[in-house]
């Protein structure tokens, strides 16, 4: 994972976005053909597409931007591999739309994926002991002033942001204490969003 001295991870997603396209190419010829069903190749961009991309994306502070660029990428791929739709007025050839995308992966979505990994690696820290390292980076804070103006959303500030909208919990922290009670409220909140998390 590419990380920044500015925490930015725009350089480390166009390297996953890079790699995902050089998948799809390994695999095109198979993703292409006529021969195959749309349920096998579901299977096959999940197991290569899908975990590649992602790796690492629990540690990743998206911006609206980077969100978009996500989606728009997966979409894209998406229609490649799954081609056009013959509309039933017209009889003509037309692409197909966001919400087919996600019914043919039965939901699945990048953003919504990472942001519930995230929610689960965040348990995973909070429940550490305070001598960990991670859990030492977790609540550290870095001297000096901040620059002027709006300053960059944190990857805690993330957390809690996802915590209240995709499991309705406001105060995570307490709620990751206890294990089984935390990845029962992630499993809600997957099959809530029908979310296939890799």
């Amino acid at each position: 994972m590419r990380v920044t001295n500015q925490n930015l991870i725009q350089e480390e997603i166009k390297r996953r976005l890079n790699s995902g396209n050089a998948c799809y190419h390994s695999v095109q010829n198979l993703l292409s053909s006529r021969l195959l069903s749309k349920s096998i190749k579901n299977r096959i961009y999940k197991t290569i597409i899908l975990h590649v991309v992602p790796y690492g994306f629990e540690t990743w502070s998206l911006t609206l931007r980077e969100e978009h660029r996500l989606r728009v990428f997966e979409n894209r791929l998406l229609r490649r591999i799954f081609g056009s739709k013959r509309d039933e007025v017209t009889g003509g050839w037309r692409k197909l739309q966001n919400e087919e995308l996600l019914v043919l992966v039965l939901f699945s979505n990048w953003v919504v994926t990472i942001k519930l990994k995230r929610l689960q690696w965040a348990g995973h820290v909070q429940r550490m002991d305070k001598e960990r390292i991670p859990k030492k980076i977790l609540y550290s804070t870095i001297g000096g002033r901040r620059r002027a103006g709006k300053p960059r959303t944190r990857w805690i500030d993330a957390v809690e942001e996802d915590a209240k909208k995709l499991m309705g919990v406001r105060n995570w922290k307490r709620a990751a204490q206890e294990r089984e009670e935390w990845r029962g409220l992630i499993r809600e909140a997957k099959a809530r969003h029908r979310t296939v998390a890799p």
